[in-house]
């Protein structure tokens, strides 16, 4: 019942900017998601970069940390992520993840991960190419 669906990908040049969208639908009132944005790039594992709990908590990986903001909108059931700086090692399929938060606690501590094992819900990705 729950899609996710990304946007926003493109060609970039080093340094410069993008930002990626994550519309989802099919969440409930009733419900906590943990939101998040992987990567993979060609003959690479699947990367998490960002996460950010049901309380504006937010985790980043190293690689990114600085350049790359997640940031989501309630009101409009949508994940960014506002990608700054960016460099030709960021180039990559992005996608966005979600997690049904199963627990008071996941809630209370407003639950991220960078495990891509712990999402249940996937995006068809986006392309993001940086080149000059």
């Amino acid at each position: 019942e729950v899609q996710l669906v990304e946007s926003g990908g493109g060609l970039a040049q080093p340094g410069g900017s993008l930002t990626l969208f994550c519309v989802a639908s099919g969440f409930t009132f009733t419900n906590y998601y943990g939101m998040g944005w992987f990567r993979q790039a060609p003959g690479k594992e699947r990367e998490g970069i960002a996460s950010i709990g049901n309380n504006g908590r937010t985790t980043y990986a190293d690689s990114v940390k600085g350049r790359f903001t997640i940031t989501r909108d309630y009101a409009k059931n949508t994940l960014s992520l506002q990608m700054n700086n960016l460099k030709p090692e960021d180039t990559a399929m992005y996608y966005c993840a979600a997690r049904l938060l199963g627990s008071s606690w996941q809630q209370w501590v407003g639950w991220t991960s960078l495990r891509e094992s712990e999402f249940g819900y996937w995006g068809l990705g986006t392309q993001v190419t940086v080149s000059s």
